[in-house]
């Protein structure tokens, strides 16, 4: 399969030098110089990865992202000359797969290619379960539909591939390094604080009372766990 690569940044030879390196390697490759040029070419191409700069002129990177995930799971590739971890949690939090420092090495933004694009065909792998409930949770695995006591709920791609990862191996406890190695990939392996994150944000979206939480359960000092029976509340 020949995978087409949109690449959004201004930098005029960054992007000659890409797209040369990467059509080497055999990806068909689309680029735009503007956050409005590129979501065109993202509308009308619809192309299986999007590399995309923060720093463009009008339309930033942060707003090209979102309005790409108003409408789109397309993986998308983050680059920044910043290395805040805030930026980082900020572009994972808008919906994007990964994120890269520039400068960087073309060896490390084709690993990172590659391991999204794994990443996004596994997802139409056979799930061990299409359907979940438990009375208080209901899970459309196919059509990535979530409801929470009767009320539709919309997940991040993120939060739902977590949220699977959980719910797959109900009543088992996942370590952190567990759930970012399938949810996030290898690469993320020190990034703990992601985990501890999105689970939050999860447990703000499906529990009662976030706090005291009887879904996502913490096995403190050793990761989470997905409660196989509710406790009868009252």
């Amino acid at each position: 399969m020949q995978y087409r690569i949109l690449i959004v940044d201004d930098d005029h030879d960054l992007l000659t030098l890409l797209t040369s390196s990467l059509q080497r390697i055999g990806f068909r490759i689309l680029t735009a110089e503007t956050g409005q040029d590129g979501l065109k070419l993202f509308y009308n191409e619809r192309p299986d990865l999007i590399i995309l700069d923060i720093s463009l002129p009008g339309m930033d990177g942060w707003k090209v992202c979102g309005r790409i995930r108003e409408v789109s799971d397309v993986p998308v590739l983050l680059l920044t000359a910043r290395a805040e971890t805030s930026d980082r949690i900020r572009g994972l939090d808008l919906g994007a797969d990964d994120y890269i420092t520039k400068p960087f090495e073309f060896r490390e933004l084709l690993a990172r290619v590659r391991a999204i694009l794994r990443r996004s065909n596994n997802t139409l792998a056979p799930r061990k379960i299409a359907v979940f409930d438990n009375g208080e949770l209901h899970i459309d695995f196919d059509a990535h539909e979530v409801m929470v006591r009767g009320q539709s709920v919309h997940l991040t791609r993120r939060e739902f591939r977590l949220l699977s990862c959980l719910i797959e191996n109900q009543g088992r406890v996942l370590t952190t390094q567990q759930l970012l190695e399938q949810v996030w990939g290898p690469e993320f392996i020190d990034e703990v604080g992601y985990v501890k994150l999105y689970v939050r944000y999860l447990r703000t979206k499906l529990e009662e009372e976030p706090s005291n939480p009887r879904l996502i359960l913490t096995e403190r000092g050793v990761g989470y766990r997905f409660t196989r029976d509710l406790a009868v509340k009252g």
